[in-house]
């Protein structure tokens, strides 16, 4: 794919020259070390203890991780389990009520600038100017990074090249949903935050979608995923961290988590041929189904 050789040809360049306080950091965190003839990949993000809250209401109330190079780090858990707020806390977006979050060696709400220069972000929900074209939109974003990707070439790839002269406002949800991709895609990532990528996508391009992320990874692009498909996460995760009222209950391989799940169950419920959702659905919160009675 165009974009992937373009992140090949551009990484040992963006390294060389990151900004700021990363500059003092970098090598450290780009540097392979051994350890018992084994090479360590090193950490790029680390929470620690994280609490957020909003008023009264406790989004966060403890949750770690870590966020390795090289690797497709999924966030899983129910509706109001915390993803969001713990996501955007990571970004910068939201300063924690507690806890330790580094990202790239950096507190991130105090170092948005530098931060955004090596990741790309796409939000659970993204509002752009309703009097704008998609080409207008690529090329404005475009011009907020040094080297940017091909955005013309990243539009052919997502399906979008016959909407850039399309009002934003005018695109299908599963367009738009295409379109912030593609804006998160532009840096050149060191770090790619996808927050439910695939919602409002069909099959086809969904399933594109998983090839494009894992090729995206080979390049060296470290990715982390918040999402509700749990096929998706078993396609792609390396690791999971799973969340449950606003705390990480496990952190770990897909393998630990099946393992984790299946000694907190009654024997008689578990299956080795369970698939990961129906590992989830086996340790997660029971909801109250929806009763017809007195309804129709």
């Amino acid at each position: 794919m165009h974009f992937i050789s373009e992140f090949t040809q551009l990484t040992q360049e963006k390294r060389r020259n990151m900004p700021g306080p990363l500059r003092r950091t970098s090598a450290a965190y780009m540097m392979k070390k051994k350890k018992g003839g084994c090479l360590m990949r090193e950490k790029l993000a680390q929470i620690e203890r994280l609490k957020m809250r909003y008023g009264t209401v406790n989004a966060v109330t403890d949750v770690s991780f870590e966020l390795y190079e090289g690797e497709i780090l999924a966030l899983i858990g129910p509706n109001g389990s915390g993803k969001t707020s713990t996501v955007e806390c990571l970004e910068g977006l939201r300063k924690p009520t507690g806890g330790k979050i580094e990202l790239l060696g950096c507190n991130p709400h105090e170092n948005r600038r530098q931060i955004y220069k090596e990741i790309g972000i796409q939000l659970q929900e993204t509002e752009y100017p309703d009097n704008i074209r998609v080409k207008e939109l690529c090329r404005l974003f475009s011009a907020f990074y040094d080297r940017p990707v091909n955005w013309q070439a990243l539009l052919e790839q997502l399906g979008l090249s016959e909407k850039a002269n399309r009002m934003v406002k005018k695109l299908s949800g599963g367009e738009k949903q295409r379109l912030s991709i593609l804006l998160a895609l532009l840096p050149h990532p060191k770090i790619l935050i996808l927050d439910e990528l695939t919602t409002g996508l069909d099959p086809e391009v969904r399933r594109g979608m998983w090839e494009s992320l894992k090729q995206i990874r080979q390049s060296g692009t470290t990715i982390l995923l918040v999402s509700h498909y749990l096929d998706e996460v078993e396609y792609l995760a390396d690791r999971l961290v799973y969340l449950e009222s606003g705390r990480s209950r496990f952190v770990g391989s897909l393998d630990e988590f099946r393992n984790f799940v299946r000694s907190k169950v009654p024997a008689e419920d578990w299956k080795e041929s369970l698939t990961l959702e129906e590992v989830y659905l086996l340790m997660s919160p029971k909801t109250e189904t929806l009763r017809w009675e007195g309804i129709l």
